[in-house]
């Protein structure tokens, strides 16, 4: 089977980082991506992450707590930029040269983000991790990543979770629940399936980005995904619900 996407965002949540810890980052789990990436690369794919927080700071649940909103998002923005320079370490560490574009400037470690400069390292081979979201507040990750993945024009968005696709309702709670193999965006926005926020699926709509959400800890997985194997659950244009 061959290669069926050239150009990747990944999205990995920050809860993805804790494995089983219950705050932080777990050092075997970061390696275990820093791997799977490596893989992928060095099979001549171009890949760039974007990276969520709430293993260190939800702005929602900050806000929740009494913190004023965007203040609270500016600090989730933050702890973003920590993941991304924990996975640049450990790529880095491995061979696998990263840049780190943050969209809120800390110049003294990560570069700013510019298009045209993430798609020329995209280009050299480097993988690109996307940290402070998109440099507001009331966006989530989701929102940047496929704002990210349509201003670089990437081929598919691969949502890493800790489920194997996306159910018609939680599986944890309902033993019944089914999971859906394909799904249309209007689907996904009409039942509220929550596989990413209506803001960020409305853009992978208008400008046909598929989304492939998989388990993020089988291991092999994003290779998997990466060369067409049906992993997880496809959303797209051209699906039907199945």
């Amino acid at each position: 089977m061959g290669i069926a996407y050239k150009r990747v965002l990944l999205k990995l949540s920050g809860e993805a980082l804790m494995g089983n810890l219950g705050y932080g980052i777990d050092p075997g789990i970061v390696q275990q991506i820093a791997q799977e990436v490596a893989e992928v690369i060095n099979s001549g794919i171009q890949l760039a992450i974007v990276v969520g927080g709430g293993n260190i700071f939800r702005g929602v649940k900050g806000a929740s707590a009494g913190m004023d909103r965007a203040t609270a998002d500016y600090i989730g923005m933050i702890a973003t930029v920590m993941n991304a320079m924990t996975l640049q370490d450990a790529l880095e560490k491995i061979g696998i040269p990263t840049r780190v574009q943050s969209a809120i400037a800390m110049q003294e470690v990560a570069e700013p983000y510019i298009r045209r400069r993430a798609i020329r390292h995209l280009e050299k081979g480097r993988v690109v991790v996307f940290g402070a979201g998109s440099g507001n507040p009331f966006f989530t990750t989701d929102t940047t990543a496929a704002l990210r993945a349509a201003e670089i024009d990437a081929d598919v968005i691969f949502k890493a979770t800790k489920v194997d696709g996306i159910y018609d309702s939680d599986p944890h709670t309902n033993p019944e629940a089914k999971r859906y193999q394909t799904l249309t965006y209007g689907h996904v926005l009409t039942h509220d399936l929550r596989v990413m926020d209506s803001t960020a699926i409305a853009l992978c709509k208008e400008n046909n980005i598929p989304i492939i959400v998989f388990d993020l800890s089988v291991r092999g997985n994003i290779n998997r995904a990466v060369m067409g194997e049906a992993v997880g659950t496809l959303v797209g244009g051209n699906c039907e619900v199945s």
